[in-house]
């Protein structure tokens, strides 16, 4: 079966820029991170903290803005649509996400050919998106506990005493990065399992035609080639296609 179009009411621009910042700032940080532990460049150590923490801030307060974007504006809540409703409700379960687990992890191993149609983030796409503001938040708080200048306030300081000192925290902090790491593989792996054409979509802002989707009525009504015309499809005829696959 094609794939849905990817139209930019699905990542705003706002959002397009908050991917950006998040982007640049994780490399920066897993970069700067490495060598802070295994300091070889001694000489430069002064700028890299200073980097890292920096770019610490700056994911942080994108974080916040995101989240705080997500009530504000409004998002296709599926690809196939220009459709949009409040952001939030795209990260929230959905009507197109029902009874869709099991089928989404058949596909991403490989053991099914076509995906569902379903809401604009598969479920376990929406299940690790919904982690990462909280691993941000955690792998912030637990680096300005770590840090000389905000260690001895009082709010990081009681997380350091609960976790049993400056060298647990450290570790935390340290092996954080790591899931980090390894979300950035998922996060790549689900992104493009189906083709590159939603990257595209996020990192340049390029749209791709493909199948159209009522988000209404869950079924696919058309074909859009992105020349201005919608070709119109039965959906019986879908129905048919799938079956004969």
């Amino acid at each position: 079966m094609a794939h849905l179009a990817h139209y930019r009411e699905a990542h705003p621009l706002p959002f397009v820029i908050t991917h950006w910042i998040n982007l640049v700032s994780m490399f920066f940080l897993i970069i700067t991170g490495f060598m802070i532990h295994f300091p070889f460049f001694g000489g430069l150590m002064g700028v890299v903290r200073g980097l890292h923490v920096f770019f610490g801030i700056v994911i942080f307060v994108n974080c916040v803005v995101r989240i705080t974007l997500s009530f504000v504006i409004k998002s296709a809540p599926t690809a196939g649509t220009r459709k949009q409703v409040p952001d939030y409700k795209t990260w929230l379960p959905q009507a197109d996400n029902k009874h869709q687990g099991p089928e989404w992890v058949k596909y991403y191993l490989f053991r099914k050919k076509d995906h569902p149609l379903s809401a604009k983030l598969g479920v376990p796409q929406k299940i690790s998106y919904l982690l990462i503001p909280i691993l941000i938040i955690l792998q912030f708080y637990t680096g300005m506990a770590i840090w000389g200048p905000t260690m001895d306030w009082g709010i990081f300081a009681a997380g350091t005493d609960l976790v049993g000192g400056q060298m647990n925290q450290r570790i935390i902090h340290y092996f954080l990065m790591y899931v980090f790491i390894i979300f950035i593989f998922i996060h790549v792996y689900l992104a493009n399992v189906e083709g590159t054409a939603p990257t595209k979509l996020m990192f340049f802002w390029k749209e791709h035609g493909g199948l159209v989707y009522d988000p209404d009525k869950h079924i696919i009504i058309g074909e859009d080639d992105l020349s201005g015309n919608v070709k119109m499809i039965d959906p019986e005829e879908v129905i048919a296609e799938e079956l004969d696959e």
